[in-house]
């Protein structure tokens, strides 16, 4: 039989090829996009704005050059027509957008105005910023999309609940939806302080007639009203009764 040759070491000196190591080019870290800290945290064209109880944010006619992120707080839109009367035509709050118009190119100018009705904070992102964010990134493009739909939503069923509600069904489902009832979070129940006035906008009647309606919804135990509402799931009786 053949014998086996035996593998030479090798002199003295001479390095094994099995001692040769070539250097690997460290990976860099792909950091995954996070849609939720981007809307959390300031950074290229994304400012953190802390929000004063009537404040305006924007007015009506002023270039729209951002997108603004509710992170804290409540804001109302409003429109004033040219003979100066005022219409609040949303009360918006916490993970909503304001401004989100400005994405249109066709739209250059603000077609409402933002006020602040609480203390908060919002995420201003410039409007080149938040363009270049949703191209690139969808993630966060969904959640801007899912966003505008349901505001679309919004915006038919008030349209329809102006049309055919009674100004009572009106207030009830504005305190409802001011409490957050029906969203995926757990409804907040405490409204904080909102003056009558700003409801009588919302809903398209009088102060008094406000008035009269929240004196009966407390008196029916549907509401707690002492500076701050609490509003307590049985109002829903009011809005689905016919």
């Amino acid at each position: 039989m053949a014998k086996q040759q035996r593998s030479k070491a090798p002199p003295e000196g001479m390095m094994r090829a099995t001692d040769f190591r070539i250097p690997r080019t460290p990976l860099k870290k792909i950091r995954l996009f996070d849609p939720s800290a981007f809307l959390a945290e300031a950074g290229l064209g994304r400012t953190i704005v802390e929000i004063k109880k009537g404040q305006v944010v924007f007015s009506q006619g002023d270039p729209a050059e951002a997108v603004f992120y509710i992170q804290g707080g409540k804001v109302k839109l409003s429109v004033i027509s040219s003979a100066g009367k005022e219409a609040v035509i949303a009360l918006l709050g916490e993970g909503d957008f304001v401004g989100e118009e400005c994405i249109a190119n066709s739209q250059p100018l603000r077609m409402a105005t933002a006020t602040s009705i609480t203390d908060g904070a919002m995420l201003k992102v410039d409007k080149t910023e938040m363009v270049r964010a949703l191209h690139e990134h969808h993630a966060l493009s969904d959640i801007f999309v899912s966003y505008l739909l349901s505001r679309n939503l919004r915006v038919q069923e008030d349209l329809v609940d102006q049309l055919f509600n009674s100004s009572e069904k009106r207030l009830a489902r504005v305190l409802l939806l001011l409490a957050q009832f029906g969203k995926d979070a757990t409804p907040e129940t405490v409204i904080p302080k909102i003056s009558q006035e700003v409801l009588a906008e919302m809903v398209g009647t009088t102060r008094s007639r406000v008035n009269f309606f929240m004196n009966r919804f407390r008196k029916l135990g549907f509401i707690e009203y002492n500076g701050s509402i609490q509003v307590h799931p049985s109002l829903l009786s009011v809005v689905l009764h016919d």
